[in-house]
């Protein structure tokens, strides 16, 4: 199906439809990062291979968003010291993407945790 095309060579492409897919929906899946900056930290992605979020279609961004919720619902229920959440995506090579296929960050925070490398208050 060329909607949920994918690109060879790219990880996450790779990784759709495998056991390292902790969730997914008919446009978007959810992996747990490989290097993750806060247990449980979790990658939410479009099925189909774009490079960022802002070449996702509105079907592929409201997918993202209905799995970012049930990953966090998840992630709340796997781990009672989880009070709060960081989501965000890096695009672009100067803004840190490393992997060019589009994912979001969902990240949980605990109490007392050292700010994570590179954020900045807000």
């Amino acid at each position: 199906m060329e909607w949920h095309a994918r690109r060879e060579g790219c990880i996450f492409c790779l990784l759709l439809g495998t056991a390292a897919v902790v969730a997914e929906n008919d446009f978007a899946f959810a992996l747990y990062d490989k290097y993750p900056v806060r247990p449980l930290h979790t990658l939410v992605l479009p099925k189909r291979h774009i490079t960022d979020v802002f070449f996702s279609t509105a079907q592929e961004r409201e997918a993202m968003h209905e799995l970012i919720l049930s990953c966090r619902e998840t992630i709340l229920r796997e781990d009672a010291t989880v009070l709060g959440f960081n989501l965000g995506s890096n695009i672009g090579h100067a803004a840190g993407q490393k992997i060019f296929h589009a994912h979001v960050h969902l990240i949980p925070r605990r109490d007392g945790e050292a700010e994570l490398p590179g954020a900045t208050s807000g």
